[in-house]
């Protein structure tokens, strides 16, 4: 069978499974709808976690970004993965503890405020519809390539699949879909990545292939074949960076602290029983999450090696098939500036104008077609991008339906509304929100992990200081919380949509403020929320007595029994 063949047997395979575990897990109540009944085993809760974590742009768009920037990339491997740490570590269990649905909850509770509940919706709204553009971009990539349809209707395709089983299942039937969906997607990556490992080093574990020496008798090792390469060709050296040391920073900081904040990941610590397998369940996801982040530098080694060796100076009527695939989406474009039929792929700093342009995205998709893998693995591969991008997209979309149906309308609107009422709302909220997600989708505002960056400074700019005040300052208070979220994430948004959207010709090191980039401007945010809650609480009322006691017990180092748990 050829590539699309294997790639609608493996897609729809997968896609039977996804729907089929929906039916089984559907949600009867909004307890299930919300956090799966708080009965989710941790082992099963940190794959679910880690197959909602590691999103279209972990499996499709950061081993692209690394081939592509080299050592640059390197912020998203540090950025995401200590960020789970620091998630894991420092809030999850202390939110577990607190027993709430969402985060605009813990806010609206702890703050005891409507109006922090509210900004805390708008801020997870906001943060929730930007990620999830990214996600909806990279489903549309892959059907638009291996099912030869329109990037534009695979993200329509992707918007069925997801409202399917995200508005019948809610948080159980997402949890179990993305049990599945894990095993696809990371069975998909190290497929190919051992297959290529093995033809370029002979090494069968990537991780080490990427430091090993090639197969072809010269004992050069990988990357420094690599260097070589990218040097001839115009390019800077792979294994150095162009980026500041300060903006590395600002974004890896970013990065981390976002991730803290993100409220599709936090909420899936509400779906166990007790404290103490929240904290377990953390632990499998960080292994689970680390099969796939220490595989990724190699495959992006592997990918830019393979496509060097094989477009660059090559004739264009003998180029492969898989080139000429990719052209037809218009991801790859080739314009022969000299007319001598030959593809000149350079780098800024060659005298020989680019003829090339490469969508980054592509990278992890076309690498088994580049490496000339069986069709079956392209196939498969297709299939976890599907996954990645589905798992996540489904864990953002919960989120938006429960910040409309329990904070906005049952917390803060109808208090009195029945629990089928709330569970309607939610349902006809996700699919809702899938059609904003779709439009999204169609209109990202960058590739799939630049995107996915400016989601993580969002949150770092709105929720991060809000959850570590709350559950470590009893002196924080209301005003400094919601004065510090409305801030933080204004400064923020106001930094990327003037570079992203308003002035795009203007995006680059020597415009921006102290040459701090938009995917790194959420930690400056971060700060900025940080002085101006701290400074507003100083000077208005502290918390209530009962607050500042509820602060006191979410941090007892107690609560693995149901003695301690705080009802939602």
């Amino acid at each position: 069978m050829n590539v699309q063949a294997w790639t609608f047997v493996m897609v729809g395979l997968s896609f039977v499974v996804y729907i089929g575990v929906a039916i089984w897990s559907r949600a009867r109540s909004t307890d299930e709808f919300y956090v799966a009944a708080a009965q989710v085993p941790p082992v099963v809760n940190g794959m679910a976690t880690a197959a909602d974590w590691m999103s279209a742009a972990s499996f499709i768009s950061m081993a692209g970004l690394i081939a592509f920037t080299g050592r640059d990339g390197s912020v998203y491997l540090m950025g995401w993965t200590g960020g789970y740490v620091l998630l894991a570590l420092l809030l999850a269990p202390y939110l577990r503890k607190f027993g709430k649905y969402t985060v605009p909850d813990f806010v609206g509770d702890r703050y005891y405020s409507q109006v922090a509940r509210i900004v805390a919706v708008i801020c997870a709204l906001f943060v929730s519809f930007t990620y999830v553009a990214g996600q909806m971009r990279g489903v549309g990539i892959v059907f638009s390539r291996f099912l030869g349809i329109d990037i534009n209707a695979g993200v329509f395709i992707g918007m069925g699949i997801v409202f399917f089983y995200a508005v019948l299942g809610g948080m159980k039937g997402i949890t179990y879909t993305q049990v599945a969906q894990y095993c696809v997607l990371i069975f998909a990556y190290l497929v190919p990545a051992i297959f290529i490992s093995l033809l370029l080093t002979g090494n069968p574990i990537p991780q080490l292939g990427f430091g090993d020496t090639l197969t072809d008798g010269s004992g050069t090792f990988l990357l420094d074949r690599l260097d070589g390469l990218t040097q001839e060709l115009g390019f800077g050296v792979y294994t150095d960076g162009a980026k500041s040391t300060l903006d590395v920073f600002f974004i890896t900081a970013a990065l981390m602290v976002g991730t803290a904040g993100l409220p599709h990941v936090i909420v899936r610590f509400y779906t166990v029983p007790k404290v103490a397998q929240a904290r377990s369940s953390a632990g499998w996801a960080l292994l689970f999450i680390a099969i796939l982040y220490t595989t990724a530098p190699a495959v992006a080694a592997f990918a830019r090696t393979n496509l060097l060796n094989t477009v660059s100076n090559a004739p264009y009527e003998d180029v492969p098939t898989w080139f000429t695939n990719w052209e037809a989406t218009g991801l790859i474009e080739f314009e022969d500036l000299n007319g001598d039929g030959l593809i000149q792929y350079t780098g800024p700093m060659s005298a020989i104008p680019n003829e090339l342009s490469i969508d980054r995205d592509i990278i992890v998709l076309a690498n088994p077609e580049i490496a000339n893998l069986p069709a079956w693995v392209v196939g498969l591969v297709a299939a976890g991008g599907l996954a990645a991008a589905l798992s996540t997209a489904a864990g953002l979309l919960l989120v938006i339906s429960t910040s409309v149906a329990h904070d906005l309308l049952k917390k803060s609107i109808r208090p009195n509304i029945s629990e089928r009422g709330e569970l309607l709302a939610a349902r006809i909220s996700a699919g809702l929100a899938v059609i904003v997600a779709g439009y999204f989708g169609i209109h990202p505002p960058g590739f799939v992990a630049e995107v996915v960056a400016l989601a993580f400074g969002l949150a770092a700019a709105s929720f991060f200081p809000a959850i570590v005040l709350g559950i470590f300052s009893k002196g924080m208070n209301k005003y400094g919380a919601i004065s510090g979220m409305i801030t933080g994430i204004g400064f923020t948004a106001s930094y990327i949509v003037y570079f992203k959207l308003m002035h795009p010709e203007l995006n680059t090191a020597e415009h921006w403020w102290l040459g701090i980039s938009p995917e790194g401007i959420g930690t400056v945010g971060m700060i900025v929320n940080f002085a101006v809650a701290v400074g507003v609480a100083f000077f208005t009322p502290p918390p209530p007595p009962h607050v500042q006691r509820l602060v006191e017990e979410i941090r007892v180092p107690r609560g693995a029994g149901p003695g301690h748990e705080l009802t939602a």
